[in-house]
């Protein structure tokens, strides 16, 4: 029984990694993944604990049926890792140290490493602490010591508790939402319901390349984002989803330090709806578009009405968001072209609907085409600044808001340089390097200022 038993568990162990090696990425396949990968038929017999994490005061006995102690801990078994380099579909380093030095979060997809939620980082000169709870969005794992926030009750500009946010908050790991048509429209996207007929999934729609699907089948949405009228079945009297998913085409080899060139994810809108319009189902009141369709004051313009052909003002000469997105090379230098302007540290969505277009505007394997905005109708996103997931900065966003310069002498800063540290955000030298990637400093101003330039040009 022991060899069979052996044997079993080396074979579910290849077929994971085969159907992992390729886009698909077959656990999830773009819909609901196989049951017993995150539920057990017996969890609670006998009150046996079924958390597999750290935290050594699981429950007795987990609802729902989890492999974890609740939602997200269920999630990270499989999406957390220790693993000192970036590595496929991990989104969290599991093994950081809580103090500045030590094990640095060193995932590096697009949303980002949740490990961040777990470095603090002292005041320095005039910038402000940097407690983890304000490096991104506070997930609740138990089994990977991630809490609620402490600070918010419910998430800026929403209703929505703190105390439930999970994975499954913003991903539904039952999702029935389908493609079922490209170019994108509001009536493309799909879910199976009673009463209806709708074609089977068969790939996610999340990745390059991945229109058309298999005959008479459907992609998932990208990311298994909730779609319109989700809510967690854990969170009774929860608000409901008003807007539909974005979508978007991401490269298969996501996860990496971009050291050498930028890991570029292509979002896309359809009708009214993009990345901001779906961040604002928690949002709403931080999102610029209100319901009765009015700018909001104070609040950075973002989503399908922000488009970088905007007028803005550099040295008293009015030009757009586009030609200074276009034209930054780094601080003090604007002499840079369309063909080579594509930061991915400074993404923006693109007005465009049709799956194989936006994927032509990235690459599945080697260097991602480096190419900026063309029309001025391409669009400021929540992601434009912030990361999905946390980032090593306040308030998850892609570089370092609290001081003037991000780089000091070509070098990025470290708090244990006197020279650089009060621009450090209290962070060891390697952890900065590994909040911004991996990037060369040398790559931009010997001072750099903040990177918000990259649209606004004022430096």
């Amino acid at each position: 029984m022991k060899t069979l038993k052996l044997g079993l568990v080396i074979l579910a162990a290849a077929s994971i990694t085969i159907g992992l090696s390729g886009m698909a990425y077959a656990f999830h396949t773009g819909g609901v993944a196989d049951c017993d990968g995150c539920h057990t038929m017996h969890n609670s017999l006998g009150g046996k604990p079924m958390g597999t994490g750290t935290n050594t005061t699981q429950f007795q006995g987990v609802n729902w049926l989890l492999k974890g102690s609740d939602q997200s801990s269920t999630c990270l078994n499989c999406h957390a890792t220790t693993s000192a380099t970036p590595s496929s579909y991990h989104i969290m380093t599991s093994n950081v140290t809580t103090t500045p030095g030590g094990v640095v979060p060193s995932q590096m997809t697009p949303g980002g490493d949740f490990g961040w939620l777990l470095k603090s980082y002292p005041a320095v000169g005039h910038a402000p602490a940097s407690p983890g709870s304000v490096h991104g969005h506070n997930i609740v794992a138990e089994d990977y010591n991630l809490v609620k926030d402490t600070t918010l009750t419910v998430g800026p500009g929403g209703t929505y508790l703190s105390a439930n946010l999970h994975c499954s908050s913003c991903h539904n790991p039952h999702s029935n939402a389908r493609i079922v048509s490209n170019p994108v429209t509001p009536s493309s996207i799909v879910s199976s319901a009673i009463g209806t007929t709708v074609p089977p999934i068969s790939a996610s729609g999340s990745y390059i390349g991945s229109w058309p699907p298999a005959a008479g089948t459907a992609l998932g949405v990208y990311r298994l984002l909730g779609s319109i009228g989700y809510v967690p079945m854990s969170y009774t009297g929860g608000p409901a989803f008003v807007n539909p998913p974005p979508i978007a085409t991401a490269p298969t080899t996501y996860n990496q330090a971009e050291t050498s060139y930028d890991t570029r994810v292509v979002y896309g809108q359809y009708g009214s709806f993009g990345m901001a319009e779906w961040c604002a189902n928690c949002h709403l009141s931080i999102y610029n578009a209100q319901p009765t369709g009015t700018t909001a004051p104070h609040i950075h313009p973002s989503g399908v009405n922000a488009a970088l052909s905007a007028t803005a003002n550099i040295s008293g000469t009015p030009t757009t968001i586009m030609a200074i997105y276009n034209a930054y090379v780094y601080s003090g230098d604007l002499m840079g072209t369309q063909s080579s302007s594509y930061w991915s540290l400074v993404p923006y969505e693109e007005n465009q609907n049709d799956l194989t277009v936006l994927s032509s505007h990235s690459a599945a394997t080697g260097a991602p085409p480096t190419a900026g905005p063309t029309l001025g109708t391409e669009h400021v996103i929540c992601l434009s600044c912030h990361r999905a997931h946390a980032s090593g900065f306040n308030q998850g966003v892609r570089w370092n808001m609290n001081a003037e310069f991000e780089t000091v002498a070509s070098l990025w800063p470290d708090s244990a340089n006197a020279a650089s540290a009060g621009y450090s955000n209290g962070m060891p030298l390697a952890d900065y390097t590994a909040a911004m990637y991996n990037r060369l400093s040398t790559n931009y101003a010997s001072y750099q200022r903040v990177f918000c330039n990259k649209c606004h040009g004022k430096d």
